[in-house]
């Protein structure tokens, strides 16, 4: 039966329908938009966005036309045309994309009366942004005030984006030949009812386990054989999944034995394992873990209020999750992570309150908290709507105030598609504890090499091009196909080949 939309997107005469929609999203989320590409307004749909451009000798004019319920409102805005004569109408088109998206969100902003806190603002890494600024010598007052008044960024958004940046900025640099290593372990002993991760409980991937440790180590070993060729050094190792102690603790140092005999991590920085769920943490996978070389770990509890943990599917409580804290500091962990996420179903913002202060009171050496991320693979994407923004606003602002306070300094961010409240995901660290790892991976200026389902090998070439290599979703797949997915090798190979022949193009760094 075909869907029936309630909302269209209509583009005329531009090619600029991503970025549109994610500017109307930032009004209008967790709705599926009809797109129509072919510039006319569907009769069978009730609300509908147009976005236009008419594009002259001299000048383009950008139009939107929308209707929502009894709401409706059409306005226009003339530029300078950036094209000359005779050339492709989308010659500069990044000026005519932001003209067109400034002019639907000031009109979306007037109908609704909803602020965006990031504004404009809708790429993932906005850490990013200001760090480029930076570095190209504008002061922390020049950077904030530009992309202020090109986004329209509130003052608390931009204050937590330069204190994220300014921390960042000394330790990203680094020397081409340093990498990551990314090792995916996809199991999870339950699907958490918002997750969307490529992770599959025990109960169905029991059987696959003992092939995919198998095949992991042997990717581990043909990885080891590409760093010791190009002469690579591995600065950070990060065991992520799924929840990597869902496995045994003889097949976790199965797997951390392949990396300790087929790679050099002797000058590593940090070794990343995420421990995860409390009810998958025991002294046994832990003292493993110390004893294979990993200098950091995630406890990741999402929440401390029983009531939440069991509507999002877990089957642990919160007292396991401070438990299973305890226990690793007694066996001697001195770098402990732990994940909150604002916004789960039937939390509230007392609710959360209560947790992060809780968390704090373990005294952590870094607390990463997550906005809630509806996405079309979770449980609970078809009740998103009922959500309440204004609490998850409140969950957000109330950690960027009292992490600080209580010597949590921000040292990554991101942001995602379909996040609650258009917020963001900010992980906070006590002075020296900052994961490298989660800094780089989101910056994209280093080379990760990565292992096992799902994972995803990025190249960054000297010039900055990007290139992913990405590893079979499913363990199934990974192991019947295993040969087949180890070919991809020799794409990886070639584009080392050509950085340390020095071809890749100048050294320019180019960003987003």
């Amino acid at each position: 039966m075909e869907q029936k939309h309630e909302y269209a997107l209509v583009f005329r005469n531009h090619r600029h329908g991503y970025e549109v929609q994610a500017t109307a999203k930032l009004f209008i989320p967790h709705v599926r938009f009809l797109l129509c590409e072919n510039g006319e307004i569907p009769e069978d749909v009730p609300n509908y966005i147009l976005t236009s451009c008419e594009y002259t000798e001299t000048a383009v004019k950008c139009e939107v036309d929308i209707r929502l319920g009894t709401s409706s409102c059409k306005r226009s805005l003339a530029m300078l045309n950036p094209c000359q004569p005779h050339t492709a109408p989308d010659v500069k088109s990044s000026e005519v994309e932001y003209a067109l998206c400034r002019l639907l969100y000031e009109t979306l902003q007037d109908m609704t009366g909803y602020t965006p806190p990031w504004g404009l603002l809708t790429g993932i890494r906005p850490v990013r942004r200001v760090i480029q600024l930076l570095d190209s010598g504008m002061t922390p007052e020049q950077a904030s005030r530009h992309l202020q008044e090109r986004f329209l960024i509130s003052d608390e958004k931009m204050q937590l984006a330069m204190d994220t940046a300014l921390i960042q900025q000394p330790i990203l640099p680094h020397s081409a030949k340093e990498i990551g290593l990314y090792i995916s372990i996809p199991f999870c002993p339950t699907r958490c009812s918002y997750c969307s991760f490529v992770s599959h409980s025990m109960d169905s991937a029991m059987q696959l386990i003992p092939d995919y440790i198998t095949y992991l180590c042997k990717e581990i070993g043909i990885l080891g054989e590409i760093i010791r060729k190009y002469g690579l050094h591995v600065q950070s190792v990060y065991i992520g999944g799924g929840t990597p102690t869902s496995i045994s603790a003889e097949q976790l140092r199965q797997v951390m034995g392949a990396i300790r005999t087929h790679i050099d991590i002797a000058g590593a920085r940090e070794y990343t394992v995420e421990a995860g769920r409390a009810d998958t943490i025991t002294e046994d996978k832990l003292r493993v873990i110390k004893e294979m070389g990993a200098t950091r770990i995630s406890v990741n509890p999402q929440t401390l209020q029983d009531s939440v943990l069991e509507a999002i599917g877990r089957r642990h409580t919160a007292q396991q999750a401070i438990d299973a804290f305890l226990l690793a500091r007694k066996l001697g962990f001195d770098d402990i992570n732990m994940d909150l996420i604002a916004g789960l179903p039937t939390d509230t913002f007392e609710g959360f309150a209560d947790t992060l202060e809780r968390v704090m009171a373990l005294d952590p050496d870094s607390i990463t908290v997550h906005t809630l991320t509806l996405k079309r693979a979770a449980d609970l994407y078809s009740g998103s709507g009922e959500h309440h923004i204004a609490a998850v606003e409140r969950m957000a602002e109330l950690s960027a105030k009292a992490l600080p306070e209580n010597g949590y300094r921000p040292y990554y961010m991101y942001r995602q598609k379909n996040t609650v409240g258009n917020l963001e995901n900010v992980g906070y660290a006590k002075e020296g504890k900052e994961n490298l790892y989660n800094i780089l991976i989101m910056d994209e200026t280093q080379t990760i090499l990565g292992a096992g389902c799902a994972a995803s090998t990025k190249l960054v070439e000297p010039n900055g091009k990007i290139t992913r290599v990405h590893n079979y979703k499913f363990p199934y797949e990974y192991i019947s196909r295993f040969e087949k997915l180890m070919g991809k090798k020799d794409e990886i190979e070639e584009i080392l080949e050509r950085m340390q022949n020095g071809t890749g193009g100048a050294a320019d760094a180019a960003k987003e």
